[in-house]
């Protein structure tokens, strides 16, 4: 066959090689934005920091990382080759290299350090970029802290292990280890998300706070993790209690793990069935409150939800924007034709509301003022159910701006949109969100008075926001049918945040496009329905990857 035939023109070069953050720009000065009001001192360092992560996340060692823990998911061996039970899970190398990569990066470190939150939170959306998959463990293993911070005792000895910057393969004793992974256990196969209806049984020992613990976990994350926190019913009723893997005398802790979940996506990461029988734990907290003691690491882990699906936002918004940047079509660069102009600012919009939400939240959480801590107990379930609601959709679209070489596994777009319906489901689905913001509106009225201050700041400076702020307090001034309204009445939550948001933070016309279609009703059901009026250049002009 003449080579002649096979000259490759009209194809985009790869995308490798390039800073993460310092091209993002909503990232950028959304991070920065936050860091000149609450820390300027540290506005160099973290500069620093994200963008060596940042260059890292593009290089193309970092994304043959990530195909090749993909492409090799882990692998469950129950048993040795004497008949001993070990329960371990074998990764490839590639997943290791990711994982200590983002625990070097300090991507479990946030409680203790100044700003720590903004600054993990902006890491942790960088390095998703390259994997999503191993960003389990390492959510886990953040969210864990507070958690544990209700018993002084274990703090002490487990907290610095957990936020440790050193990763170390392999089950042993934690006194042994340099750092420490952790995972999580409350779902069974009667209860779903209804974990009062848990049916493992916490039998306590002579020791204070020491039980055997006999029942099941029909998901377990992470079971490849040095402990684990899991939620059982004590004497005293539904408790909290930490299960370690080894036990401090190096003999092992019984944890059979059944089986690994053969899942749509996240195909690198590890979850399990695990049984317990007679197994060690210690409790967290005290009997009879395991939701609540448990609930600091739930809500953690929802912000980190909100979080990976921005990441996936952005990273297949980029991979959009490169490819029809160098495509050419009809005359023309795909990215100059007026439709998909549209097309992507839509979806450079719809990218940009849910990283400015994102970040705000993790400023809120290194603010930890009462005004603060009564703001997010609105503004992360309703952020959780609106940011992964959209993914997919976004995810899918961008894909089609790809056409049929989207389609195909070598372009990424594919593992993207696998991963993409995840964080909706992971930590309590939509319904389960929506129906914690009617609690929180209910039963929390400082909640919706620091939600209302915060969208407040912004009234005034757009009609449509304005309507919408008014529209939203006359559906939450009439509770009747409230709990199947609850979907429409976060959505608007959601949206009329990130609209008030964006009206104090981006520029005036991601503010404009924001408004007319998200709250003036200016636009479609699908993406690129823009009004053509807008300044659709410019919206695609801020997404590109550039300094």
């Amino acid at each position: 066959m003449a080579a002649t035939t096979h000259t490759v023109t009209n194809q985009p070069p790869p995308l490798v090689g390039y800073d993460v953050y310092g091209t993002d720009r909503a990232l950028r000065e959304g991070v920065e934005r936050h860091l000149s009001a609450s820390a300027p001192e540290l506005l160099g360092e973290v500069r620093e920091e994200l963008s060596e992560l940042g260059r890292a996340a593009g290089s193309a060692q970092a994304q043959r990382w990530g195909a090749l823990a993909n492409e090799n998911p882990p692998r469950l061996r129950t048993h040795d080759r004497y008949g001993n039970r070990i329960d371990e899970v074998e990764f490839h190398p590639a997943w290791h290299r990711l994982l200590g990569h983002a625990v070097g990066a300090g991507l479990t470190d946030a409680w203790g350090r100044p700003a720590g939150h903004l600054r993990r939170a902006a890491g942790f959306f960088v390095w998703s970029q390259a994997e999503a998959g191993h960003g389990c463990p390492v959510s886990m293993t953040h969210a864990a802290v507070p958690a544990l911070r209700t018993d002084p005792e274990l703090a002490a000895q487990w907290e610095s292990r957990l936020t440790s910057h050193v990763y170390e393969e392999g089950l042993r004793p934690a006194a042994q280890k340099g750092g420490v992974l952790f995972g999580m256990g409350m779902t069974e196969k009667q209860g779903g998300s209804d974990v009062r209806a848990n049916t493992t049984a916490a039998k306590p020992l002579d020791a204070a706070g020491e039980y055997l613990l006999t029942g099941h976990k029909w998901f377990c994350s992470a079971p490849m993790s040095d402990g684990f926190l899991v939620l059982a019913q004590a004497p005293g009723g539904l408790t909290c209690f930490l299960v370690p893997r080894v036990l401090e005398d190096g003999t092992r802790n019984v944890f059979a793990i059944q089986r690994l979940k053969d899942k749509l996506g996240n195909r690198s990461n590890a979850s399990g069935e695990v049984e317990f029988d007679g197994t060690w734990a210690r409790r967290v907290g005290e009997e009879g409150r395991g939701v609540r003691t448990i609930i600091g690491m739930v809500a953690a882990t929802r912000l980190d939800c909100v979080l990976g699906s921005a990441a996936l936002m952005r990273q297949a918004l980029t991979q959009a924007v490169h490819h029809t940047e160098h495509r050419s079509a009809f005359g023309a660069r795909l990215i100059e034709q007026p439709l998909m102009r549209n097309v992507l600012a839509d979806l450079a919009l719809e990218s940009e509301a849910a990283t400015t939400l994102g970040l705000r939240l993790a400023a809120a959480y290194d603010a930890g003022t009462e005004q603060e801590r009564a703001f997010l107990r609105i503004a992360v379930p309703a952020a959780k159910y609106w940011v992964t609601k959209r993914c997919t959709p976004m995810v899918a679209e961008a894909l089609e701006c790809l056409g049929g070489n989207g389609y195909v596994e070598e372009s990424g777009l594919p593992r993207l949109l696998r991963e993409s319906p995840l964080n909706s489901i992971w930590e309590g689905s939509g319904n389960v969100q929506a129906l914690d913001v009617l609690r929180a509106l209910q039963r929390e009225p400082q909640a919706l008075n620091a939600f209302l201050q915060e969208v407040g700041q912004a009234r005034g400076a757009d009609h449509r926001l304005d309507s919408a702020i008014k529209g939203l307090l006359t559906e939450l001034s009439d509770l009747e049918g409230i709990e199947a309204r609850a979907r429409r009445v976060v959505e608007r939550i959601a949206l009329v945040l990130q609209g008030s948001l964006l009206v104090r933070w981006a520029p005036p016309e991601v503010a404009d496009a924001f408004c007319a279609s998200r709250l003036g009703g200016d636009g479609g059901a699908a993406f690129g329905t823009l009004p053509h009026s807008l300044g659709l250049g410019a919206l695609v002009e801020r997404a590109r990857i550039a300094g």
